[in-house]
């Protein structure tokens, strides 16, 4: 990013300083392409998740010039710019329900999918609330019988775990940078082969192959680049040590009678656990916790921070007072064993306070 702020041309001119800046973010595409297991052609910059599932969600996503979605499933525990559709109509849109582990419900979702127009298909790979990780290639295969395409938001899950979108089954995959250290304000919707998106969100002087107009954002691009080839040189090694850690939190957590750990009995990702405690408030634990110095979060930092009862909870069947007492907890490649005894220490605390409250 360094390098790229030194930059003064355009990626799309022709001169040395053009080709320099085009340079950065063509090796930025190659280096997300590897990390999926795509081509390069086939990764296009957006400026953010919520721009790539906007992009991705769209009725002229297919194969071939004939090819049109008419009608958009989604599970009920989307990332709300997957909830909201896209450039699908209100009335194109249905919801998959999800068992009380969070996970698609796949008989539901079949016959869902024996009734009704060619549909189009979103997924996210793991929950950005509970982190459980969904049955997205066991989905791919019905989809596909059913003669639709698939889309999986894996900004969660991106940098985490291994991914790789001919293995998935996917058919577009959405990607955003600050989820794995990158910087804020750039994403990526990478399609499969032989897939085309031939619907941009505006228009303009072509780049990125007419899929996404505007001038590139190379500094960021870069920071993407650099942070997707990271992430994936140390992902073994970052999943199994985060793993340990969480274990250790949610065994520390679990000595609080009533303690709930949404989704403990499923797949999730290595760094993320969202807890309930009945009578436990969120917005208490939130201001508890960063008195302390810890961030946590009451579900999905998205919601132009609020603190609002889950619609992933609800989806899971945890309604009223325990839904609104939700704690998500995530850790990083900075996380040490230290911060979690601190953690647990703070968690303690508060509920001393709440007890004699």
């Amino acid at each position: 990013m360094t390098a790229a702020w030194d930059l003064i041309g355009n990626p799309s001119s022709v001169h040395a300083e053009g080709r320099q800046a085009r340079r950065l973010v063509e090796d930025a595409r190659s280096s997300i392409a590897r990390a999926v297991g795509a081509s390069p052609a086939n990764v296009v910059f957006t400026s953010g998740g919520t721009e790539a599932n906007a992009l991705a969600l769209s009725p002229g996503a297919g194969r071939g010039s004939g090819f049109a979605m008419q009608r958009l499933v989604v599970s009920a525990i989307e990332h709300a710019s997957v909830m909201s559709g896209g450039r699908f109509t209100r009335d194109a849109i249905s919801a998959a329900a999800v068992d009380p582990s969070g996970l698609i419900n796949l008989e539901g979702l079949r016959g869902m999918l024996a009734v009704g127009p060619t549909p189009l298909v979103s997924l996210m790979l793991a929950n950005n609330e509970t982190g459980a990780v969904q049955p997205v290639v066991e989905v791919a295969a019905m989809v596909h019988a059913a003669g639709g395409l698939l889309h999986v938001d894996a900004v969660q899950a991106f940098g985490k775990m291994p991914m790789d979108i001919t293995r998935l089954g996917a058919d577009l995959v959405t990607l955003s940078a600050h989820k794995i250290g990158g910087p804020k304000g750039v994403g990526a919707v990478v399609l499969a082969d032989p897939l085309s998106a031939r619907e941009p969100l505006w228009y303009g002087g072509g780049q990125e192959k007419g899929r996404r107009a505007g001038t590139e954002n190379v500094v960021g691009i870069a920071g993407f680049g650099a942070a997707a080839a990271a992430a994936m040189r140390d992902l073994e090694p970052d999943a199994k040590r985060l793993r340990g850690l969480k274990d250790r939190l949610e065994t520390g957590l679990r000595e609080s009678p009533g303690m709930v750990i949404v989704a403990d009995r499923v797949a999730r990702l290595p760094n993320t656990t969202l807890f309930l405690v009945p009578g436990l408030k969120a917005e208490t634990a939130v201001i508890a916790f960063d008195l302390e110095g810890i961030a946590v979060s009451s579900g999905s930092a998205c919601s132009s921070g609020k603190v609002q009862s889950s619609h992933v909870l609800e989806a899971m069947g945890f309604g009223g007072a325990l839904a609104q007492g939700a704690v998500r907890l995530s850790l990083g490649w900075s996380t040490t064993d230290a911060d979690i005894e601190r953690c647990l220490e703070a968690w303690r605390k508060l509920r001393v306070s709440l007890l004699r409250g």
